[in-house]
């Protein structure tokens, strides 16, 4: 969970020196590998996107607004400063670990509720748990699990109110970072790299797309919270042995 997390402290915990790269290059590549994932999950999720659309009334469109509002309104104001301050491996490692241990106790709660029973304040409070998410570490499925399980719906319910509340999102960030970064240019040597990164995010996430259907299946998601706590001690650990 957590992509950006995860290209924060997988280059650390391999020891590979990241500082000497330009920051602005490294958030061009995240672009691209963002581009490859948004591309996958649009292919994987066709059937359902497409049912969704299809469906479409005035209370779906008041849902998907009320959990796009939040994330848009805080990036819009404060993405710049929280990638500074908290864009570093120890932050990334500390909020895996936070993330983590904050899902599990979330994931005690009971789960009575379907997500026929989601209302205008469940889209608003998941959604206000996906702006938590532009916090890198923090998984932006992850925190839309955590906040639906708060709210005590099903597992199965909360990966579905989950993806609807992150498909929008990831979208419209994939559009305005790709806007930027073709603003900005990128050299002609990076380009084949670019592609590549992009080329295998794609595949990865197409070849994981099984994992949906166990994120629906779920009896527990104690596994997924142990394994970014796990992530986020080894990364501080590591850390603390620099």
């Amino acid at each position: 969970m957590s992509s950006s997390g995860h290209l924060a402290l997988v280059p650390e915990l391999l020891g590979w020196d990241l500082e000497r790269l330009d920051p602005e290059l490294r958030k061009s590549f995240e672009v691209a590998l963002h581009t490859g994932t948004a591309a996958a999950l649009a292919i994987a999720l066709r059937d359902e996107v497409l049912g969704v659309l299809a469906s479409l009334d005035a209370q779906r469109v008041l849902g998907a607004a009320l959990t796009f509002a939040p994330a848009a309104a805080v990036a819009a104001v404060f993405e710049r400063p929280i990638e500074r301050r908290l864009g570093s491996a120890r932050s990334v490692a500390f909020a895996q670990l936070v993330a983590g241990a904050v899902l599990a106790l979330a994931d005690l709660r009971p789960a009575d509720r379907p997500y026929s029973s989601a209302g205008p304040l469940d889209h608003l409070l998941i959604g206000c748990g996906q702006a938590t998410a532009l916090v890198p570490g923090v998984s932006r499925n992850g925190a839309t699990l955590t906040a639906a399980r708060l709210l005590r719906f099903e597992r199965s319910a909360a990966s579905v109110l989950s993806r609807h509340a992150a498909l929008p999102v990831i979208a419209g960030a994939t559009g305005l970072k790709g806007l930027r970064l073709a603003r900005r240019g990128l050299a002609p040597d990076l380009r084949v790299p670019f592609a590549g990164g992009a080329a295998a995010a794609f595949a990865s996430t197409l070849g994981s797309r099984r994992l949906i259907g166990v994120m629906d299946r779920a009896r527990s998601y104690a596994p997924f919270a142990a394994y970014r706590v796990a992530l986020g001690v080894a990364a501080l650990r590591r850390l603390r042995a620099r």
